[in-house]
């Protein structure tokens, strides 16, 4: 008889944990988060993320050692931990002493918003845990399962890539001059890039390489060779005509930790013996398991967890509907966000039986349970030794290529890819196509079943019930038989299947086909076989030219879909099936030598070689400032990257603090009727549900007064919330919110923008526009041309979903919000009114949040005010921090826009005429909307003259979320309008693109259509662009793209070169105001608090700059805690890209007043330190303590009367973008990207650089895979959480990126702080350039398609858009006719 053990034991951070009483319901983060490692995040709750990643560690028996690698703890059940070690963040090190791969992400602005940061850190070190040498590329791609908003990725990349050179490992050296020096050039050099002694870049990306040559400026030398440092501007290398990117990146490297594998922690030998079976009869012995669950409302009541293959299925036999878990990828989702219960599950992990690898004569027995890492390398060893046998094997690596991120390879197992039988299986089509055996194992015998028999239906199988899965067979390939496989998904890395397919054909010694298979997922309920596409093949001559047509008319007939199929994009499916077969066909015949194929066909069909990225920045020194300037790492990157920096879910509980969750609406539009909450009320925990009568002050909000709280009487979207839970934790309220039963009378809704213009459902309000007489220049136009422009939605996905906790104070209504937003007072004022209290009792705390980017300035209030409104009710602290499923449903996106048009002409491309009506979707309330659309207006001339103009915008009200702000607010909107109208223009006229907008960009004197003159002094946009022509080489590069084109079928390049100008300024006077308060302690610190919230942009590093300079202090002096709205009243949101020059102004003038009041001590005392000198006046009663306040001066705008200064001055700038695309699947690669950004003169270099590049990549991701969808059937949003919206990874990012600042020409002519310019949003829109290159791309294919219809591509150009677009004969083909197009189509962009 077994005998169970009922408790695990495991180990974190070296410190052993044994636990009794598991939580089956409980995760491995769920755990580590309560015990206080809170380093360890929760992004997404799907293992899509990977902010949550740790290191697992495990004894391997058969190997003899440990083995390490990440996972996501967001989906690692705790019950499976026993025998195993994690490590987390804090683990490594910490802010004081931090582990090197910490330092470096720290010093090399790797960190912004720091929600993420510790993920990567994990993937990086357990990289180098495993193999402390790796390459570039395998850094690169060891963060494939890691998403980051905020950085746009390079600055991670270049810190992780110091790890892949022994130089860099070792660390640099500081000597006693203070000259910084890479260990092997101690005595040779100063340890500067390029330095004139060394003559070697440093191993960081030599910003100055081009095609592989450096072009490092040479230096002159002193007698003794490098001057290090001694001759200063005279001719250093270290100043003179240095990119001083280089020079402050080298300064960073300077200070590296050596990096020393071998002293790296230990495997805890303890559990080694304890997973051998070692331990001695008094210590804890490794037993089979048995955890039951002791808490009530449990929804796994127990868990087995065998050792033996025998003890596994005697617990299937006992219990034949147990769920079997090995990874828990699938299970888990499928619980949390499906919410299906599974009351018995058998942890199937430590069964070393289903881990086994055993060759056979013909093929190959893999343990359905061996990890898809460990598949994958098994695989790889496979393929080096059996390169004649090895088809099927390469194929399987093809599909894993691009399967799910490193964290979910690591845990997810075979058996999980094959039992799930999931239609869009990566792996299933390739056993299919191979004709593979399952081995199916039960109590009473096993069973050999051919995977062809295996999938019955939908997530059905030939599984009997006490059946398990035990082998899979993979046959040897055998002489001239091919086998490929074949993906394509919304992203290339990371991302779920659209259609996935593997294809095999052997041929005889003639060439005649003797057998072919072709399997697809994605095409059908189950992965199927196309039957009569094999048929069709075999007897015939491959090569044969008539035979390509055959079978893709074969595929066609036997796979179209119908146009309301699940999963929608039918005709992309079945266009990407037949596409795969012309490459499949390509692909053998080249292989088999069959046919006449030429070798760049070849080449153009096969998957793209990845090659590492790497990225320049440059910029000139700042000579005339101590501080301001200075590319001055983030101040609180090391805390970040350590895991200490706290955001709102890592508060400990305050008191007997309460869990909030949200009853949403099921309908996009209905009256409720009824709220039943009987049943939750009697639930554990439960202490009430809170509807909108419970509101005690105003249930009324937003700034148009147009949203209720908690409605009354109708809901406007689907996820609206009706009523609000408050539990003693966040598992009963959640479980309690499912037992809320809502009565609805269902109305009709509306949720397409188009669908809104239709039927007129539009807001009162509307922004116009008018300079010159229309009519009269589109009649005198040589060319006119009339059309239409649409951009859709974008997620924030703020890694940080919204949160807040909010604590009663016990008397007078006072209350602590601690809070994600960007608007604390906004926050502040909405609480005290709904809570029927002044606002003098409601304090707002933001320390940082998570990443913002506009997403929470608004909605964010509506998340505190319903935690507030449960801690009045309940007088304890209530906490709610949203799941990212809910984020995503109740908070705004970025409007979707939709524009009529009419342009007038030259026939040389001179504009002269626009009439343009621009409608937003606002969703269901104002919100921002006006705001939004002011900026969009105003924006629609982007850089060019229009002639004359009539423009104007309104706002449609929809049943979805109310949209709200998003970086660039409406700007890349109005832009992106234009831009595609004047591609279309110049397709009508026959003229190139870049000619009409360079012939119709402003020159200095030039007047909006806003009546704002752009000044000579701060108009730089022909300048910028004339020099990026020239440094970029476009000519050049543009003669080899068409030449490329020319000579390529299959696959197209394209070039863009887009300009932006960007107004900064809010659009409501009185929001452009800065205010700070500065206190000078008598030990020489200072603490500043100022308006302005921190959310990853380096806002808290900047207004410390400039204290610190206007100070005179060492930055080390200053500190900013928080923002609070006890120390900084009545304050703007963190918006519009103007925080910098309104709370740094503010931030300057208090500083400054201080500056004078202490400047008669410091001349007294000359030599004295600061803290001398504060103590000193503070002795003789000075005030040590200034409020300082700044407004923008002469701002103010009437839309009515179109005058008046509607922004303070313009941020601009230039992208030239270069893609390739596969013309047959839609997918592209962006070759290189080179931006120059006129950003004042900057208050922080680096930062400003980041910033630049992290709103270049979430452009690029609103333009090209981001795509949000809604449900016509139900208005739900189909595109929730990580797993279906798809944001840029790391490996989407350009290969070769280029930025620079340019250096103002009059450097102090701003009236900004210190010259500089706000630039948060303004970069966004640039990457629109690659939207532009693609469609550069689409028109060459489209050239070569001989397509004669005019292009309208719409954004985001996903790889549907991009493949349909083309036009060949496949998508002709797979056009479903405008007749059979009846019936709701599945998802709709909004």
């Amino acid at each position: 008889m077994t005998v169970f053990g009922t408790g695990i034991l495991f180990y974190v951070n070296g410190t052993q944990v044994t636990i009794d009483d598991v939580d089956l319901d409980m995760t491995l983060l769920q755990y580590l988060r309560s015990t206080g490692l809170t380093g360890t995040k929760l992004g997404c709750g799907e293992g899509g993320c990977g902010a949550c990643t740790v290191m697992v560690s495990t004894y391997n028996v058969d190997l003899g050692r440990p083995t390490h690698a990440t996972a996501n703890a967001c989906l690692y059940p705790l019950y499976a931990m026993d025998g195993k070690h994690v490590v987390t963040v804090e683990g490594l090190g910490s802010a004081k002493h931090p582990h090197p791969v910490q330092q470096r992400i720290a010093l090399l602005h790797g960190s912004q918003c720091g929600f993420c940061t510790p993920g990567f850190v994990m993937s990086l070190y357990t990289l180098l845990r495993n193999n402390p040498k790796p390459t570039e590329l395998d850094i690169e791609e060891c963060f494939d399962g890691n998403l980051c908003r905020c950085t746009g990725y390079r600055p991670i990349l270049d810190a992780a890539k110091t790890f892949a050179s022994d130089a860099w490992k070792a660390g640099a050296n500081v000597g006693k001059d203070g000259i910084a020096r890479a260990p092997e050039t101690e005595s040779k050099g100063c340890g500067i890039e390029g330095c004139c002694q060394t003559k070697k870049p440093f191993s960081l990306p030599d910003p100055a390489r081009v095609n592989g040559v450096s072009e490092a400026s040479e230096c002159a030398k002193t007698s003794e060779g490098c001057c290090k440092g001694a001759k200063g501007s005279e001719g250093c290398c270290k100043t003179k005509d240095a990119n001083w990117a280089n020079v402050e990146k080298s300064e960073a490297v300077a200070k590296f930790r050596a990096y020393d594998a071998t002293q790296e922690p230990i495997f805890p030998p303890f559990l080694a013996r304890y997973v051998r079976g070692e331990t001695e009869s008094a210590e804890a012995q490794r037993r089979e398991l048995h955890l039951r669950a002791t808490q009530d409302d449990a929804q796994c009541t127990q868990v087995f967890r065998p050792l033996t293959l025998d003890s596994l299925l005697e617990i299937v036999t006992e219990h034949p509907t147990a769920k079997l878990v090995a990874g828990n990828s699938e299970v888990g989702v499928e619980i949390k966000f499906k919410r299906t219960q599974f009351a018995t599950q058998v942890y199937v992990g430590d069964v070393p039986e289903l881990r086994t690898v055993e060759r056979c004569a013909n093929g190959v027995e893999f343990g359905v349970n061996i990890t898809l890492a460990r598949f994958e390398h098994e695989l790889r060893a496979l393929s080096r030794e059996l390169p004649e046998q090895s088809q099927c094997y390469a194929a399987l690596l093809e599909a894993l290529r691009f399967f799910a991120g490193n964290q979910i390879r690591n845990v997810a197992t075979v058996a999980g890819n094959i039992a799930t039988a999931s239609p869009i299986s990566d792996l299933n089509p390739v056993f299919l196509a191979a004709g593979s055996v399952l081995t199916l194992v039960s109590a009473s015998g096993s069973r050999q079943v051919p995977i062809s028999e295996f999938f019955l239906g939908y997530r059905r199988t030939a599984l009997a019930p006490g059946e398990i899965l035990h082998k899979v067979f993979v046959p040897h390939s055998r002489p001239r038989e091919i086998v490929r496989a074949f993906k394509q998904a919304k992203r290339k890395d990371d991302d779920i299947a659209i259609v996935t397919c593997a294809m095999r054909v052997r041929v005889d010694d003639a060439g005649r086909v003797e057998e072919a298979a072709y399997a697809f997922g994605g095409m059908a309920p189950t992965t199927v076989l196309a039957k009569s596409v094999g048929a069709a093949s075999v007897g015939t001559t491959w090569g044969d030219a008539a035979l390509l047509g055959q079978l893709v008319a074969a595929c066609h007939a036997e796979l179209q879909l119908p146009y309301t199929v699940p999963g929608g994009m039918a005709e992309y499916r079945t266009a990407l099936a037949c596409s795969f077969v012309r490459k499949f066909w390509t692909l053998s015949c080249a292989a088999l030598g069959s046919g006449d194929i030429e070798p760049q066909i070849v080449s153009e069909m096969e998957e793209d070689e990845r090659t590492v990225s790497h990225g320049q920045q440059a910029y000139e020194r700042v000579s005339d400032r101590a501080i301001v300037g200075h590319g001055v790492a983030h101040v609180s990157a090391l805390q970040q990257t350590t895991g200490e920096a706290r955001y709102i879910d890592d508060m400990p509980a305050v008191g007997a603090e309460l869990h909030m969750a949200l009853v949403p609406s099921a309908h996009p539009h209905a009256h409720v009727l009824k709220v039943d909450s009987a049943e939750a009320l009697a639930m554990a925990g439960v202490k009430c549900v809170l509807t909108h009568e419970d509101v005690p002050g105003s249930n009324i909000w937003n700034i148009f007064h147009d949203e209720e709280l908690l409605p009354s009487r109708t809901v406007h979207h689907v996820g609206q919330p009706v009523a609000l839970v408050v539990a003693a934790t966040q598992r009963q309220a959640q479980a309690a919110a499912q037992r809320v039963h809502i009565t609805y009378e269902v109305l009709p809704a509306v949720l397409t923008v188009r669908d809104a213009v239709a039927q007129g459902a539009l807001f009162a309000e509307e922004r116009k526009l008018v300079r010159g007489d229309v009519d009269a220049a589109l009649a005198a136009s040589d060319v006119t041309l009339s059309g239409t422009s649409y951009c859709g939605a974008q997620e924030h996905f703020y890694l940080e979903t919204m949160g807040a906790v909010a604590v009663p104070k016990g008397e007078n209504g006072e209350m602590d919000l601690y809070a994600s937003t960007q608007n604390p007072t906004e926050a502040q004022m909405v609480c005290a009114e709904a809570l029927g209290v002044p606002a003098a009792r409601i304090v707002c705390h933001v320390k940082r949040m998570g990443g913002g980017f506009g997403g929470k300035e608004s909605r964010a209030v509506l998340v505190s005010t319903l935690a507030a409104l449960g801690a009045q009710h309940t007088g304890q602290a209530v906490r709610l921090v949203l799941d990212r499923d809910v984020d995503m449903q109740m908070s705004g996106q970025r409007h979707p826009f939709y524009a009529t048009w009419t342009v007038g002409a030259t026939r040389t491309g001179e504009l002269r005429a626009l009439r343009m009506r621009l409608y937003s979707n606002g969703g269901f309330s104002h919100d921002l909307s006006m705001g939004v659309l002011e900026r969009a207006v105003s924006h629609v001339d982007n850089c060019y003259r229009l002639g004359a103009a009539d423009i104007v915008g309104r706002v449609c009200r929809t049943n979805t979320q109310s949209n709200t702000a998003f970086r660039s607010f409406g700007g890349c909107q109005g832009m992106i309008m234009t831009e595609s109208m004047l591609c279309e223009l110049a397709d009508h006229i026959n003229v190139p693109i870049e000619h009409i907008r360079r012939i119709n960009m402003y020159n200095a004197g030039d007047v909006t259509p806003f009546s704002q003159p752009l000044l000579a002094e701060d108009w730089n946009v022909p300048r910028m662009w004339d020099q990026l022509e020239r440094e970029a080489e476009v000519a050049v590069r543009r003669a080899e793209i068409d030449e490329f084109n020319r000579t390529t079928q299959f696959r197209k390049r394209g070039l863009a070169m887009v300009p932006t100008k960007f107004g900064i300024s809010f659009g409501v006077k009185h929001l452009n105001q800065g205010m700070s308060l500065v206190h000078v302690y008598m030990d020489g610190s200072v603490l500043v608090a100022h308006g302005g919230t921190e959310m990853g942009q380096g806002l808290h590093t900047k207004m410390a700059q400039i204290a610190a300079e206007t100070l005179d202090v060492p930055l080390s002096t200053i500190f900013i805690s928080e923002t609070a709205t006890n120390t900084a009243a009545n304050t703007s949101p963190t918006a519009a890209s103007a925080s910098s020059d309104l709370n740094g102004y503010a931030v300057y003038n208090a500083c400054k007043v201080l500056a004078d009041r202490l400047r008669p001590y410091r001349e007294r005392m000359h030599d004295a330190s600061f803290a001398a000198i504060a103590k000193t006046a503070y002795l003789d009663r000075v005030k040590l303590s200034e409020a300082g306040h700044y407004a923008t001066p002469d701002i103010g705008f009437s839309w009515a009367e179109n005058s008046g200064l509607l922004y303070f001055y313009f941020t601009q700038g230039v992208a030239l973008a270069e893609v390739e695309l596969d013309v047959l699947t839609g997918s592209h690669t962006t070759r290189r990207v080179d931006i120059i950004m006129d950003v004042g003169r900057s208050l922080n270099k680096a930062i400003d650089i980041g910033q630049i590049e992290g709103a270049f990549a979430q452009g690029q991701g609103w333009c090209t895979t981001e795509e949000f969808l809604y449900s016509p059937a139900t208005g739900r949003l189909l595109t929730q959480g990580p797993g279906n919206y798809k944001i840029p990874s790391a490996l989407d990012i350009p290969r070769d990126l280029r930025v620079s600042l340019m250096e103002p020409e009059q450097p102090n002519a701003l009236k900004t702080i210190f010259s500089s310019k706000g630039i948060g949003e303004p970069p966004l829109f640039l990457g629109a350039s690659v939207f532009f290159a693609l469609r550069d791309a689409v028109m060459a294919a489209r050239k070569n398609n001989d397509a004669k219809s005019p292009l309208h591509m719409e954004c985001p150009a996903t790889a549907e858009v991009l493949r349909m677009a083309c036009e060949d004969d496949i998508v002709e083909l797979t056009r479903i006719p405008h007749e059979q197009r009846q019936g709701v189509p599945f998802a709709v962009r909004i």
